[in-house]
Protein backbone atom coordinates (compact mmCIF):
# COMPACT_ATOMS: atom_id res chain seq x y z
CA UNK A 1 0.00 0.00 0.00
CA UNK A 2 1.19 3.66 -0.72
CA UNK A 3 1.54 5.24 2.98
CA UNK A 4 2.48 8.47 0.81
CA UNK A 5 -1.05 10.91 1.35
CA UNK A 6 -2.76 11.64 -2.45
CA UNK A 7 -3.12 15.25 -3.42
CA UNK A 8 -4.36 18.18 -5.64
CA UNK A 9 -2.85 21.61 -4.34
CA UNK A 10 -5.89 23.86 -6.37
CA UNK A 11 -4.69 27.34 -5.87
CA UNK A 12 -4.37 31.09 -7.08
CA UNK A 13 -0.21 32.01 -6.48
CA UNK A 14 -0.31 34.02 -4.57
CA UNK A 15 2.94 34.58 -2.23
CA UNK A 16 1.15 32.25 0.18
CA UNK A 17 -0.11 29.40 -2.16
CA UNK A 18 3.29 29.41 -3.56
CA UNK A 19 4.90 28.35 -0.25
CA UNK A 20 2.08 26.01 0.36
CA UNK A 21 3.56 24.48 -3.08
CA UNK A 22 6.84 24.43 -1.79
CA UNK A 23 5.75 22.81 1.57
CA UNK A 24 4.02 20.03 -0.75
CA UNK A 25 6.26 18.98 -3.44
CA UNK A 26 8.63 17.27 -1.94
CA UNK A 27 7.76 15.59 1.09
CA UNK A 28 8.09 12.47 1.55
CA UNK A 29 4.19 11.83 3.22
CA UNK A 30 2.66 13.32 0.33
CA UNK A 31 2.27 12.54 -3.18
CA UNK A 32 1.19 15.76 -5.10
CA UNK A 33 -0.88 14.18 -8.27
CA UNK A 34 -0.73 18.51 -9.64
CA UNK A 35 -1.97 21.69 -9.42
CA UNK A 36 -5.12 23.21 -10.60
CA UNK A 37 -5.21 27.06 -10.63
CA UNK A 38 -8.45 29.56 -10.20
CA UNK A 39 -8.94 33.21 -10.61
CA UNK A 40 -8.43 34.96 -7.41
CA UNK A 41 -5.60 36.69 -6.56
CA UNK A 42 -4.48 37.71 -9.59
CA UNK A 43 -6.12 36.73 -13.33
CA UNK A 44 -6.33 33.21 -14.23
CA UNK A 45 -3.44 33.68 -16.49
CA UNK A 46 -1.82 35.15 -14.15
CA UNK A 47 -1.99 33.16 -11.55
CA UNK A 48 -1.10 30.25 -13.87
CA UNK A 49 1.84 31.39 -14.90
CA UNK A 50 2.89 31.30 -11.56
CA UNK A 51 2.27 27.92 -10.38
CA UNK A 52 4.12 27.28 -13.80
CA UNK A 53 7.05 29.03 -12.33
CA UNK A 54 7.45 27.97 -9.17
CA UNK A 55 7.25 24.54 -10.26
CA UNK A 56 10.28 24.94 -13.14
CA UNK A 57 12.48 26.93 -10.68
CA UNK A 58 11.95 24.20 -8.25
CA UNK A 59 12.11 21.15 -10.83
CA UNK A 60 8.37 20.12 -9.15
CA UNK A 61 7.30 17.67 -12.11
CA UNK A 62 3.78 17.73 -11.48
CA UNK A 63 0.91 18.41 -14.20
CA UNK A 64 -0.73 22.39 -13.84
CA UNK A 65 -3.91 22.69 -15.33
CA UNK A 66 -6.00 25.87 -15.46
CA UNK A 67 -9.10 26.24 -14.31
CA UNK A 68 -12.31 28.67 -13.74
CA UNK A 69 -11.24 32.32 -14.95
CA UNK A 70 -14.44 33.18 -12.25
CA UNK A 71 -17.09 32.38 -10.30
CA UNK A 72 -19.63 29.96 -11.27
CA UNK A 73 -22.58 32.24 -10.90
CA UNK A 74 -21.48 35.54 -9.52
CA UNK A 75 -19.08 38.36 -11.04
CA UNK A 76 -15.43 38.11 -10.52
CA UNK A 77 -14.05 40.64 -7.45
CA UNK A 78 -11.00 42.75 -7.59
CA UNK A 79 -7.82 41.49 -7.39
CA UNK A 80 -5.77 42.34 -4.46
CA UNK A 81 -2.83 43.92 -6.28
CA UNK A 82 -1.89 46.24 -2.97
CA UNK A 83 -0.52 42.63 -1.64
CA UNK A 84 0.44 40.49 -4.61
CA UNK A 85 1.58 42.79 -6.94
CA UNK A 86 0.61 42.97 -10.77
CA UNK A 87 2.00 39.77 -11.14
CA UNK A 88 0.52 38.00 -8.08
CA UNK A 89 3.46 36.73 -7.30
CA UNK A 90 5.85 40.04 -7.32
CA UNK A 91 9.11 39.51 -5.26
CA UNK A 92 10.85 36.53 -7.31
CA UNK A 93 12.42 37.10 -10.50
CA UNK A 94 11.67 33.45 -13.08
CA UNK A 95 13.42 32.73 -16.19
CA UNK A 96 11.51 32.63 -19.26
CA UNK A 97 9.05 30.05 -19.02
CA UNK A 98 9.38 26.37 -20.73
CA UNK A 99 7.22 24.42 -18.68
CA UNK A 100 4.03 23.71 -20.52
CA UNK A 101 0.72 24.28 -19.59
CA UNK A 102 -1.58 20.73 -19.14
CA UNK A 103 -3.94 20.63 -22.06
CA UNK A 104 -7.13 19.61 -19.37
CA UNK A 105 -9.15 21.62 -17.70
CA UNK A 106 -8.55 21.75 -14.20
CA UNK A 107 -12.14 20.58 -13.34
CA UNK A 108 -12.03 17.91 -16.03
CA UNK A 109 -8.27 16.78 -14.24
CA UNK A 110 -9.65 17.00 -10.86
CA UNK A 111 -12.32 14.63 -11.52
CA UNK A 112 -10.07 12.25 -13.60
CA UNK A 113 -7.51 12.26 -10.67
CA UNK A 114 -9.86 11.35 -8.05
CA UNK A 115 -11.99 8.89 -10.10
CA UNK A 116 -9.27 6.87 -11.56
CA UNK A 117 -6.92 6.70 -8.04
CA UNK A 118 -6.75 3.63 -6.58
CA UNK A 119 -6.53 5.27 -3.56
CA UNK A 120 -8.86 8.26 -2.06
CA UNK A 121 -7.30 11.29 -2.79
CA UNK A 122 -7.08 14.75 -0.36
CA UNK A 123 -8.04 17.86 -1.94
CA UNK A 124 -6.34 20.82 -0.83
CA UNK A 125 -8.41 24.29 -2.10
CA UNK A 126 -5.63 27.71 -1.08
CA UNK A 127 -8.20 29.86 -3.61
CA UNK A 128 -11.94 30.30 -4.44
CA UNK A 129 -13.62 27.11 -4.44
CA UNK A 130 -14.97 27.71 -8.02
CA UNK A 131 -13.30 24.28 -9.17
CA UNK A 132 -13.78 21.88 -6.36
CA UNK A 133 -18.13 23.22 -6.24
CA UNK A 134 -17.85 22.59 -10.24
CA UNK A 135 -16.11 19.18 -10.19
CA UNK A 136 -18.68 17.89 -7.15
CA UNK A 137 -21.60 19.25 -9.34
CA UNK A 138 -20.46 17.67 -12.87
CA UNK A 139 -19.14 14.12 -11.38
CA UNK A 140 -20.54 13.78 -8.18
CA UNK A 141 -19.03 10.19 -8.15
CA UNK A 142 -15.90 11.65 -7.36
CA UNK A 143 -17.23 12.40 -3.49
CA UNK A 144 -16.85 8.25 -2.99
CA UNK A 145 -12.96 8.92 -3.20
CA UNK A 146 -11.83 12.19 -1.39
CA UNK A 147 -10.73 11.53 1.92
CA UNK A 148 -11.01 14.69 3.04
CA UNK A 149 -10.93 18.92 1.74
CA UNK A 150 -8.34 20.73 3.52
CA UNK A 151 -9.07 24.14 2.80
CA UNK A 152 -7.74 27.85 3.27
CA UNK A 153 -10.40 29.97 3.58
CA UNK A 154 -13.18 31.86 5.64
CA UNK A 155 -13.15 33.07 9.65
CA UNK A 156 -15.28 32.41 12.63
CA UNK A 157 -14.93 36.17 13.59
CA UNK A 158 -13.82 38.84 11.41
CA UNK A 159 -13.51 38.92 7.34
CA UNK A 160 -10.70 40.63 5.69
CA UNK A 161 -12.64 41.58 2.41
CA UNK A 162 -15.96 42.52 4.07
CA UNK A 163 -16.55 42.67 7.69
CA UNK A 164 -18.23 38.96 7.84
CA UNK A 165 -16.51 37.30 5.13
CA UNK A 166 -12.93 35.77 3.68
CA UNK A 167 -11.59 36.66 0.19
CA UNK A 168 -11.71 32.99 -0.65
CA UNK A 169 -15.02 32.13 -0.03
CA UNK A 170 -16.22 35.74 -0.76
CA UNK A 171 -14.74 35.35 -4.14
CA UNK A 172 -17.35 32.58 -4.98
CA UNK A 173 -19.52 31.88 -1.97
CA UNK A 174 -21.88 29.39 -3.97
CA UNK A 175 -19.26 27.12 -5.22
CA UNK A 176 -18.16 27.23 -1.22
CA UNK A 177 -21.97 26.46 -0.49
CA UNK A 178 -21.49 23.30 -2.66
CA UNK A 179 -18.00 22.32 -0.96
CA UNK A 180 -19.33 22.77 2.64
CA UNK A 181 -22.01 20.81 1.76
CA UNK A 182 -20.98 17.97 -0.03
CA UNK A 183 -20.77 15.65 2.80
CA UNK A 184 -17.13 15.02 2.51
CA UNK A 185 -14.80 15.86 5.79
CA UNK A 186 -14.10 19.46 5.55
CA UNK A 187 -10.69 21.01 7.46
CA UNK A 188 -10.97 25.17 7.09
CA UNK A 189 -7.97 27.01 7.96
CA UNK A 190 -9.14 30.38 8.11
CA UNK A 191 -8.27 33.89 9.24
CA UNK A 192 -8.70 33.37 12.76
CA UNK A 193 -5.51 30.33 12.62
CA UNK A 194 -3.99 32.41 9.82
CA UNK A 195 -3.81 35.23 11.43
CA UNK A 196 -1.35 33.26 13.92
CA UNK A 197 0.81 32.43 11.27
CA UNK A 198 2.79 35.64 10.94
CA UNK A 199 6.31 35.46 8.88
CA UNK A 200 8.15 38.26 10.95
CA UNK A 201 11.27 39.46 10.21
CA UNK A 202 13.47 37.21 12.34
CA UNK A 203 11.87 34.32 10.27
CA UNK A 204 12.65 35.64 6.84
CA UNK A 205 16.04 35.62 8.24
CA UNK A 206 16.27 32.40 9.81
CA UNK A 207 15.25 30.66 6.35
CA UNK A 208 17.71 32.98 4.70
CA UNK A 209 20.54 30.71 6.39
CA UNK A 210 19.11 27.79 4.01
CA UNK A 211 21.22 27.39 1.12
CA UNK A 212 18.98 25.58 -1.31
CA UNK A 213 16.63 27.08 -4.43
CA UNK A 214 13.48 26.96 -2.46
CA UNK A 215 15.27 28.75 0.83
CA UNK A 216 15.94 31.76 -1.93
CA UNK A 217 12.49 31.69 -3.06
CA UNK A 218 11.06 31.77 -0.01
CA UNK A 219 12.93 35.04 1.32
CA UNK A 220 12.40 36.29 -2.01
CA UNK A 221 8.82 36.23 -1.74
CA UNK A 222 8.47 36.54 1.60
CA UNK A 223 10.48 40.15 1.58
CA UNK A 224 7.52 41.64 -1.38
CA UNK A 225 4.89 39.92 0.90
CA UNK A 226 5.66 41.12 4.38
CA UNK A 227 6.58 44.16 2.99
CA UNK A 228 3.29 45.11 1.43
CA UNK A 229 1.16 43.75 4.76
CA UNK A 230 2.74 45.79 6.78
CA UNK A 231 2.11 48.59 4.15
CA UNK A 232 -1.02 47.59 3.88
CA UNK A 233 -2.34 46.44 7.48
CA UNK A 234 0.50 47.96 9.31
CA UNK A 235 1.58 44.61 10.51
CA UNK A 236 5.06 43.68 11.21
CA UNK A 237 5.05 39.79 9.65
CA UNK A 238 2.80 38.66 6.83
CA UNK A 239 0.35 35.69 7.64
CA UNK A 240 1.25 32.38 5.64
CA UNK A 241 -2.18 31.84 5.12
CA UNK A 242 -2.18 28.55 2.40
CA UNK A 243 0.34 26.73 3.86
CA UNK A 244 -1.18 26.18 7.06
CA UNK A 245 -3.00 23.43 5.14
CA UNK A 246 0.17 21.65 4.12
CA UNK A 247 1.22 22.26 7.98
CA UNK A 248 -1.81 20.85 9.06
CA UNK A 249 -1.92 17.61 6.78
CA UNK A 250 2.22 16.98 7.62
CA UNK A 251 2.13 17.16 11.27
CA UNK A 252 -1.97 17.61 12.21
CA UNK A 253 -0.55 18.17 16.17
CA UNK A 254 0.38 21.88 15.35
CA UNK A 255 -2.80 23.25 14.76
CA UNK A 256 -6.11 23.02 16.83
CA UNK A 257 -9.07 22.06 15.44
CA UNK A 258 -12.56 21.91 16.73
CA UNK A 259 -15.61 20.32 15.28
CA UNK A 260 -18.56 22.53 14.17
CA UNK A 261 -21.58 23.79 12.34
CA UNK A 262 -20.69 25.29 8.91
CA UNK A 263 -22.63 27.27 6.37
CA UNK A 264 -21.91 29.81 3.82
CA UNK A 265 -24.07 32.97 3.61
CA UNK A 266 -25.36 32.91 0.25
CA UNK A 267 -28.33 35.42 0.67
CA UNK A 268 -26.61 38.30 -1.37
CA UNK A 269 -27.13 40.54 1.90
CA UNK A 270 -24.42 42.49 3.75
CA UNK A 271 -22.67 39.18 4.99
CA UNK A 272 -22.83 37.70 1.55
CA UNK A 273 -19.51 34.96 1.63
CA UNK A 274 -19.74 34.27 5.36
CA UNK A 275 -18.90 31.20 6.71
CA UNK A 276 -21.27 30.34 9.53
CA UNK A 277 -19.15 28.42 12.40
CA UNK A 278 -21.85 27.00 14.63
CA UNK A 279 -18.87 27.62 17.55
CA UNK A 280 -20.74 27.45 20.89
CA UNK A 281 -22.70 24.07 18.91
CA UNK A 282 -25.74 26.18 19.48
CA UNK A 283 -27.88 24.02 16.71
CA UNK A 284 -27.84 20.20 16.39
CA UNK A 285 -26.88 20.34 13.22
CA UNK A 286 -24.01 18.37 11.86
CA UNK A 287 -20.27 18.96 12.46
CA UNK A 288 -19.40 19.24 9.09
CA UNK A 289 -16.05 21.08 9.62
CA UNK A 290 -12.98 21.17 11.21
CA UNK A 291 -12.35 24.46 12.67
CA UNK A 292 -8.77 25.38 12.78
CA UNK A 293 -8.95 27.48 15.84
CA UNK A 294 -4.53 27.79 17.28
CA UNK A 295 -1.53 27.06 15.67
CA UNK A 296 1.80 26.20 17.45
CA UNK A 297 3.84 28.71 15.93
CA UNK A 298 7.20 27.10 16.70
CA UNK A 299 6.14 23.55 14.91
CA UNK A 300 4.65 25.36 12.32
CA UNK A 301 7.63 27.37 11.33
CA UNK A 302 9.99 24.39 11.53
CA UNK A 303 7.91 22.50 9.42
CA UNK A 304 8.62 25.56 7.38
CA UNK A 305 12.36 25.14 7.80
CA UNK A 306 12.42 21.14 7.24
CA UNK A 307 10.41 21.69 3.78
CA UNK A 308 12.77 24.48 2.42
CA UNK A 309 15.92 21.79 2.96
CA UNK A 310 14.75 18.99 1.05
CA UNK A 311 15.39 21.08 -1.99
CA UNK A 312 18.89 21.01 -3.65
Amino acid sequence: MNQKRRIIIDCDPGHDDAVAIILAARNPKLELLGITTVNGNQTLEKVTRNALNVCQYLDIDVPVCKGLAGPIVRAAVPAEERIHGDTGLNGPVFGPLTKELDPRHAVDFIIETVMDSSEPVTLVPTGPLSNIGMAIRKEPRILNNIDEIVLMGGAYQHGNVTPAAEFNIYADAEAAHVVFSCGRPIVMMGLDLTRQALCYPEIVDRMAKIDTKAGKLFVDLMRFFCMTQKKVFGWEGGPLHDSTTIAYLLDPTCIEVKAMHTEIDITGGPSQGRTNCDFFNLTDKVKNTKVAVKLDAEKFWDIVEDSLKLYD
